[in-house]
């Protein structure tokens, strides 16, 4: 379980370094869902740290399987005509956003 203000980290940075890069943020996004564009990211934060935080690999394929297993599958998009999450091609940059997190978290910690 994550507190608000954990979310709000993890927020802050995906959307500096992977929200940036989406070529589906709406104008003046992110956050996207205000402005009328469902995220997946955004929708299924917390599950996708679940999903994130139980892998660690030097490889993205185990994050692939991780988020498919702990989010994709329970989503109620999956499988529809229009699915929010943009895995295909910022999934690299999301595991790097909650690293840089999870980094700056154990450094405060020392």
């Amino acid at each position: 379980m994550y507190t608000e203000s954990e979310l709000a980290e993890y927020g802050e940075v995906i959307q500096a370094q992977v929200c940036s890069r989406c070529v589906e943020r709406p104008h003046f996004g992110p956050p996207c869902a205000p402005l009328g564009k469902e995220c997946g990211i955004e929708r299924h934060l917390p599950e996708f740290l679940d999903a994130i935080h139980e892998v660690d690999s030097n490889s993205i394929e185990p994050y692939l399987n991780s988020i498919h297993r702990r989010v994709c599958s329970s989503c109620a998009r999956l499988g529809g005509e229009v699915c929010p999450c943009p895995l295909d091609y910022l999934l690299v940059l999301l595991v790097q956003a909650v690293e840089t997190v999870d980094q700056r978290k154990a450094v405060q910690r020392k």
